[in-house]
């Protein structure tokens, strides 16, 4: 699908590193084959949890390729399946995605982070959107920032395309743990590992009422769920999983997760 892309898969978990160099920028090509990665983890049942990063130590990506694009890979409304980056148009992804930040994560970058779900970060990464530089817009980010971190922080970085360093984003809330370069990726497959042992059916669920309740009300969403208005609750209520969980309690013993 492309050179440009790794993956390797262990059970039910898949890792997926942009290798681009030097800074890991997306073109075109790059877009519409991590959306056909994604999507394959989306349909994929085997697959329980994606982690996504970069190759190198310096740059997780920088976001948009303006060379690529200024050389004639013209932004053309197409960027695949799941849109930019393969993640964040990506419908029904009802799986986990742990992000791996393991340096500079910038403009469109930024933008692939903030579509996971957990976000882990190495002591030297470093956060911008500094598409005002380039005369655009972060539009991804210009909907997702402001509703993750508080309001005046991330339109201080839309505004100014200001610079984060890792803990300044750690204490505002869009990263979830700071680790040593070296312990990174450890960490990121140990987190894997604890959400692979998981019951799917479950994760399915709390993503699709979170993506779902971001534009309700408290009541409308409750209603949905309580009259299994949700394909993945519906699923869930009347799954063995569901009674497996209750029995595991029962006898005090490990539950086995099926899926089903």
């Amino acid at each position: 699908m492309s050179d440009h892309i790794r993956t390797r898969r262990d059970g039910g978990v898949v890792e997926v590193v942009i290798d681009r160099p030097k800074a890991n920028a997306i073109d075109l090509a790059t877009s519409r084959a991590l959306g056909l990665i994604f999507r394959n983890f989306r349909d994929d049942p085997t697959l329980r949890v994606a982690i996504v990063s970069g190759a190198g130590e310096k740059f997780f990506c920088a976001g948009w390729d303006l060379k690529a694009a200024a050389s004639g890979d013209a932004v053309d409304g197409d960027y695949g399946v799941g849109g930019f980056g393969g993640l964040q148009e990506l419908r029904d992804l009802n799986k986990p995605v742990i992000c791996a930040v393991n340096g500079i994560c910038c403009g469109g970058g930024l933008e692939i982070a903030l579509s996971a779900d957990l976000i882990l970060a190495a002591e030297h990464a470093t956060f911008a959107l500094p598409e005002i530089r380039s005369g655009t817009v972060a539009d991804a980010a210009s909907i997702k920032l402001p509703k993750r971190i508080p309001y005046h922080i991330a339109m201080d970085m839309l505004l100014t395309g200001r610079w984060l360093d890792v803990h300044e984003a750690h204490r505002w809330g869009f990263v979830n743990e700071v680790l040593p370069a070296d312990r990174l990726m450890e960490r990121a497959w140990e987190l894997a590992r604890l959400l692979e042992s998981g019951p799917p059916l479950v994760y399915a669920a709390i993503k699709e009422i979170v993506r779902e309740a971001e534009g309700s009300t408290f009541q409308t969403a409750m209603n949905k769920i309580t009259k299994r208005q949700f394909a993945t609750v519906d699923r869930l209520y009347s799954s063995e999983d569901q009674l497996e969980g209750a029995r595991a309690f029962a006898e005090k013993r490990s539950p086995i997760w099926k899926g089903k």
